[in-house]
């Protein structure tokens, strides 16, 4: 009998190890089976907070996975949670689902825009991205059905990542405050794990109303909403010198005017901020739209402002991102077959720069310490609870990211076995985390020290509802 203690302690981490084993492999198996849904939503392509066909269509697999499916969180039609399981540790992980405009393409090495009329593309792998979590999230589920784990897995569906930011507005509404810790990863052009954080960003769109005119028989009696615009533009490119290190300005005319005879009555521009802080960005901000103010007053128009809000920088977490990174490396088994690479050197063939070589897929990049050159309201998350996140390889190595070429990657088997990894990564890591309980509590600390007394508080007005209509085109007014 006094062996048995000493049996029991020497199998229970074989036994351990065999349960994360069944874990990791449910996860691919799963992903490979959802493979199909994940074509779906990249067929589909839907704008931010527009993705009604994908959120059925991920939802449906939660159903029927036995996940109580909560719809229209946060006030927002197409988001949702999926849940399985009871009591603690809760372990969320995230999932995206829009597509970005003026990026339609089939799936082959050349530039081809899909013919179904739909203007939008997957450039961020973002149908990638939510599969490949539902499948993990399924994976960790059947653990705990079979009473191998103990807790709650929540799958988060976030909508309109790309600039509508509806974390933050989950955030806001206490979504992740139970969370022990919450799970994400990236589709990306190479393999990387580490405690990296992002930009924080406000978007806003500067609407102008002016007086139209003829541009030839009446001009003094127009005033142009389109000088305003650019007026703005101009003002904001020569802000540029005078911001601080690691500052992005970003803007682009999404309505100019319908006639070149005709002084635009309306025009509208789209403008980001970014900075590695967002106390910056904050200070920022009222600099920006000094610019359209002025512009507006310059032109005799009137100024509409819409805020869209903003998204914090990620609060790293090195205590999980290196469990991350080690299960991410352990689990690499990238390579490509004789179609994918034939694929992948054409493709290569349409890039600016020259490529990293093919067998990068095989590496992990560490990006401890960095910050990426983009943003997400993953960010806001990370001030809520302690966040982890990785990429794995679902595009060519050397492929831009919203990128005409990364929406073919996404459509191919090279998108597919990029999901897979992610799957599988993301299934470890959950279950490392709902076993070791001294794992949670270092990342909690963690979390407590990097918060230095600091509280979270999203970046939006007072009551701000989503923008749920921040993709649709802006209404012209012009003369005749």
């Amino acid at each position: 009998m006094r062996l048995l203690p000493v049996l029991v302690a020497l199998l229970t981490p074989a036994i351990a190890l065999a349960q994360k084993d069944a874990a990791i492999a449910s996860a691919g198996t799963h992903a490979d089976a959802n493979w199909p849904v994940a074509l779906k939503i990249w067929e589909f392509a839907e704008p931010g907070y527009q993705e009604k066909r994908s959120a059925l269509a991920l939802a449906e697999v939660a159903e029927k996975a036995g996940f109580k499916v909560t719809k229209g969180v946060a006030k927002i039609p197409t988001a949702f949670t999926a849940e399985f399981g009871s009591g603690k540790p809760v372990i969320g992980i995230l999932g995206e689902f829009d597509a970005l405009p003026e990026l339609s393409q089939d799936a082959v090495p050349f530039r081809q825009p899909r013919k179904d009329g739909n203007g939008y593309g997957h450039a961020c792998g973002h149908h990638l991205f939510g599969t490949a979590s539902l499948s993990a999230s399924i994976a960790i589920a059947e653990q705990i059905k079979a009473g191998k784990l103990k807790g709650t897995v929540r799958f988060y569906m976030c909508p309109a990542e790309e600039g509508g930011a509806a974390k933050v507005f989950m955030a806001r509404a206490g979504l992740f405050d139970d969370c022990d810790t919450v799970l994400h990863w990236h589709p990306g052009a190479r393999n990387s794990a580490g405690d990296a954080s992002c930009l924080a960003r406000i978007a806003v769109k500067f609407r102008f109303h002016g007086t139209a005119a003829h541009a030839a028989g009446s001009p003094e009696k127009g005033r142009s909403a389109l000088d305003a615009l650019v007026l703005t533009m101009h003002a904001v490119e020569l802000m540029r010198e005078h911001t601080p290190d690691g500052t992005r300005l970003h803007h682009t005319v999404t309505s100019g005017g319908g006639a070149a005879n005709v002084v635009p009555e309306f025009a509208e521009g789209f403008f980001y901020v970014r900075h590695p802080k967002a106390d910056v960005v904050q200070k920022l901000y009222p600099r920006l739209l000094k610019c359209a103010q002025g512009a507006a007053l310059a032109t005799e128009t009137k100024l509409e402002v819409v805020y869209l809000g903003g998204t914090m920088e990620i609060l790293p977490n090195d205590t999980l991102a290196q469990v991350a990174k080690k299960n991410l490396t352990a689990l690499n088994d990238l390579k490509y077959d004789d179609t994918e690479t034939k694929f992948a050197l054409r493709l290569r063939e349409t890039f600016p720069d020259k490529a990293p070589p093919l067998d990068d897929i095989s590496h992990v990049f560490d990006v401890s310490g960095k910050s990426s050159g983009g943003s997400t309201d993953v960010g806001d998350v990370s001030w809520a609870v302690p966040v982890v996140g990785f990429g794995t390889a679902c595009w060519v190595p050397g492929t831009p990211g919203h990128s005409w070429q990364a929406v073919a990657c996404g459509g191919t088997t090279i998108g597919k076995k990029g999901m897979n990894l992610a799957a599988r990564t993301l299934a470890a890591t959950a279950f490392d985390l709902f076993t070791d309980e001294k794992l949670r509590d270092a990342a909690k600390a963690e979390h407590t020290k990097r918060l230095d007394g600091r509280k979270y508080a999203a970046m939006l007005d007072k009551d701000q509802p989503p923008p749920l209509d921040y993709r649709d085109p802006p209404k012209r007014k012009g003369g005749e």
